[in-house]
């Protein structure tokens, strides 16, 4: 750094100063660093146990236009075939299993099943209408073996929904929309298949939306509050919306206007130290 003696006293050059400025109006600028990224924070790291009362879990009900995955097994595998025929997800084990459940792929498309009509019935063969709106799949397993048994002997029943979809927006590694491989499914669980929350995600501020009778319900989370676990809105429902809103650096880093800025003060800054580095003093 160049100095400068008059009358025996040292003193900076003002280009050493020019630099300094433009450090700090850079520093000014540029992105904070992402604050309130730890979940549960208000958990103290020297606790040895904690107890949180957890949400209830409401159980869902089948709704007209669900559909519904039958899996109706007895001993004669050509029965089987035949009674299973509505269900594209069926293996020669006997086993229904989805075949890429939560994976965020393009081929990934709704299940195949029995769809509830506007009347709240599914049409099963052999078997025949069975009405399931208003009931909860347990419940529907329990009456369809009622059925089942005045034809087959000991059939095994199972019921599940095809179409259980939650849709994860935002700040998430994979945003997607996720068929969940069962009903009891929490946002943590929702968030942990979308690959956790990015770096840019807002924690204290996670939005869910909900259909709710022909309404929209929002809610917003604090993944920063261990009151998250009991709150009624917890576990998920068929259908909600998860949205990650992106944090305040995050919305900084994209702000074209910014950058443009930053970009026209730096090169004025420049040829001023330029300038002035010319300047014999």
């Amino acid at each position: 750094m160049n100095l400068i003696k008059k009358e025996g006293i040292q003193r900076y050059s003002p280009i050493k100063y020019l630099w300094i400025g433009c450090i700090v109006l850079v520093s000014l600028f540029s992105c904070s660093t992402p604050k309130n990224i730890t979940y549960f924070k208000d958990i103290p790291d020297s606790i040895k146990q904690s107890s949180i009362a957890l949400a209830n879990f409401v159980t869902p009900v089948i709704q007209p236009d669900d559909i519904l995955q039958v899996n109706i097994q007895t001993l004669d595998a050509g029965t089987n075939s035949a009674l299973n025929q509505g269900n594209s997800i069926f293996t020669s084990g006997g086993n229904a299993t989805a075949s890429i459940p939560g994976a965020p792929t393009a081929s990934q498309t709704i299940s195949n099943g029995y769809l509830v009509d506007k009347n709240g019935y599914v049409l099963l063969p052999i078997i025949g209408k069975i009405v399931v709106a208003g009931k909860s799949t347990d419940q529907v397993r329990d009456e369809i073996s009622k059925a089942a048994e005045q034809y087959y002997k000991d059939p095994v029943v199972n019921v599940r929904f095809a179409n259980f979809k939650i849709t994860i927006l935002g700040e998430v590694a994979r945003p997607s929309a996720y068929v969940m491989p069962n009903e009891k499914v929490s946002i943590l669980d929702a968030i942990g298949l979308a690959g956790d929350l990015t770096i840019y995600g807002k924690r204290e501020n996670v939005l869910l939306i909900r259909d709710n009778n022909g309404k929209k319900d929002f809610v917003r989370f604090n993944l920063n509050d261990s009151k998250i676990f009991s709150s009624p809105y917890f576990y998920l429902h068929q259908g909600d919306v998860v949205y990650v809103e992106p944090n305040k650096a995050k919305v900084n880093s994209t702000d074209m206007t910014q950058v443009r800025n930053i970009s026209i003060l730096t090169s004025v800054i420049s040829v001023v130290i330029i300038a002035i580095s010319r300047i014999n003093f």
